[in-house]
């Protein structure tokens, strides 16, 4: 079986307008959540979102980004990072072979921004003022066309649409292609920027976000008591990942390798999870017979981990039905606690704090957990970094979605022997 290694990883978030920096917010245990700006949050009930901390405005030219969502101007900003990171070139100077080449780039909502904005110009202004780029700004693969375009990818282009399990659907969906033989490097992760009063108006008649809007950083605050929702967040994050055989090649980086992936659906419900989490375990368990680890090569779980009241307490008994008795020695954090929950976005992310916790040792805290649920039979590194032994380790990064998707992902640290 092809080992599957990662070479490049960019992102645009609350906590950062790059991975680095991203990545020492987390370590510092530093929320990325506000109060919205704009007036128009102060008639809604929720008032608190995570808006990316470098506008993209500062990295894309406006005439370039007239013509892009905003949600595909984050994934490109994540995509350029990531590419680079890789040690490839862009334009002249891109060595890889377009035909060998791929992107698996997913979104949960797409372009939300576009599709209302030119609605509102067109009940104001009549159908001769919505723009002609429209339809090219909001469909939903629009941002991973332009990531393709990009890199010049040519192999295929795929755009996943499974809610919060977008991103990791994508990755799942990369490693099949490189595998299949179908490709030798692919470009995958997620974007998302839905911060607009329509979907928090939504979510909040839902009752899925926190209105913790006179306390927005401790808002966002998985298995504690005290949580009442998530927090609606905006960014990007991408990953380069190629066949170990084509990174040695080049000489290239290595991270971490990507080693499998487990894919379910609850076959439950449109939004809750399936209260004893069969369909998450099943994700779970199928990761680690794809990635050939057993339980007991687990040190850590990156979860999914929203801050909401059943999915929380759903998703730690699914670590502790997935991993059993080996589960007493995983250390669990939940980054939303710092991030909010990228919706589409949230498993790349998620999937790259992981393999930098395996890389440097060190799993970033989950914040805000001050008065844990009873019966947490799951072992958090609350609010503080926890250390990870040396040697090779091997995690688990979960995402589940409305409609029922659950995606795991297995990662494991860099092992460069064929």
């Amino acid at each position: 079986m092809k080992q599957i290694v990662i070479t490049g990883m960019g992102a645009t978030t609350p906590l950062g307008g790059d991975l680095s920096s991203t990545w020492a917010a987390m370590l510092a245990g530093e929320s990325g959540v506000v109060r919205i700006p704009e007036d128009w949050a102060d008639e809604l009930a929720v008032q608190i979102a995570g808006y990316v901390k470098v506008d993209p405005s500062e990295k894309i030219d406006r005439v370039k980004a007239r013509r892009l969502d905003r949600n595909t101007q984050l994934a490109l900003i994540a995509a350029e990072e990531a590419w680079t990171d890789a040690g490839f070139g862009l334009g002249a100077d891109n060595p890889v072979d377009p035909e060998r080449l791929a992107v698996c780039l997913g979104s949960g909502i797409g372009g939300l921004h576009t599709l209302l904005g030119n609605w509102d110009v067109y009940k104001a202004r009549g159908p001769r003022r919505v723009t002609p780029f429209t339809i090219p700004m909001l469909m939903a693969n629009a941002s991973a066309a332009n990531v393709g375009l990009l890199v010049n990818a040519a192999a295929a282009v795929h755009a996943p649409v499974s809610a919060c399990a977008s991103s990791n659907e994508a990755l799942a969906l990369a490693v099949d292609q490189i595998r299949l033989g179908r490709a030798d490097v692919v470009v995958a992760g997620g974007t998302e920027a839905t911060i607009h009063p329509l979907p928090i108006a939504a979510f909040a008649q839902m009752h899925a976000l926190s209105k913790r809007n006179d306390d927005p950083k401790a808002a966002s605050r998985p298995w504690d008591k005290g949580r009442d929702g998530f927090v609606l967040s905006e960014g990007s994050a991408l990953l380069v990942l190629e066949t170990l055989e084509h990174a040695q090649a080049r000489g290239a980086r290595i991270y971490g390798t990507l080693a499998g992936a487990g894919i379910s659906d609850d076959n439950h419900d449109i939004v809750q999870p399936e209260p004893s989490g069969h369909g998450q375990s099943q994700a779970m368990l199928k990761a680690l017979r794809e990635s050939g680890l057993s339980a007991s090569d687990i040190i850590h779980v990156n979860a999914h981990g929203t801050s909401t009241p059943q999915g929380d307490m759903t998703e730690a008994g699914s670590i502790r039905r997935a991993l059993g008795s080996a589960a007493d020695n995983v250390i669990v954090t939940s980054t939303k606690s710092m991030t909010g929950h990228l919706l589409g976005a949230a498993g790349a992310l998620e999937t790259i704090a992981t393999v930098l916790a395996l890389k440097e040792r060190v799993v970033p805290p989950t914040i805000n957990l001050v008065d844990p649920e009873d019966g947490l039979d799951i072992d958090v590194a609350a609010n503080t970094p926890r250390p990870l032994p040396a040697g090779d380790l091997a995690a688990l990064n979960n995402s589940f979605g409305f409609g029922g998707h659950n995606v795991a992902v297995a990662v494991t640290t860099a092992n460069t022997t064929s």
